[in-house]
């Protein structure tokens, strides 16, 4: 893992980097609720509910408006990216061994955000004409997170 820090981060990407914010926070919800033994289906619709609701919009706007500021897909922190992204609809989308796509869900998305926010977020920000940031602010201003779940196995 790299020692890269997180630069101040520009105004039209902090939206992007407080849905990382609550994305970190599902990883802390499913190693609390997995740690305290609560039955592996509760967690499961909740992280089921977060990633329909939360991450793939989240993906989108990454994978529409953030990435191509580096270029196209053979860009080598792209193209990571985009692989994390794949792997992360995969494991959201296991419906079997649900302790393991659990535990992996948890480990695998807090790197993809750990990467992202240290690495190519700060890549992108570097590169990005103030064009491109300003578009990226028009176009995406980020939702208010809203916890719309009674269950809150994690408390």
């Amino acid at each position: 893992m790299s020692d890269t820090k997180p630069l101040k981060r520009h105004a039209s990407l902090q939206p992007l980097s407080r849905e990382h914010h609550h994305g970190l926070l599902l990883g802390w919800k499913i190693r609390t609720g997995l740690s305290k033994g609560v039955a592996l289906e509760r967690i499961k619709a909740y992280s089921d509910w977060f990633f329909e609701n939360h991450l793939l919009p989240h993906f989108e706007v990454e994978e529409r408006h953030i990435f191509p500021v580096l270029g196209d897909e053979e860009h080598p922190m792209v193209e990571r990216a985009m692989r994390e992204h794949r792997r992360l609809r995969r494991l959201f989308a296991a419906n079997e061994e649900l302790a393991k796509h659990l535990n992996l869900i948890e480990e695998e998305l807090t790197a993809h955000i750990r990467y992202e926010e240290r690495e190519l977020f700060n890549e992108v920000q570097r590169m990005a004409t103030p064009e491109q940031l300003a578009e990226v602010k028009a176009l995406h201003r980020g939702q208010p997170f809203l916890e719309e779940w009674e269950d809150r196995f994690w408390e």
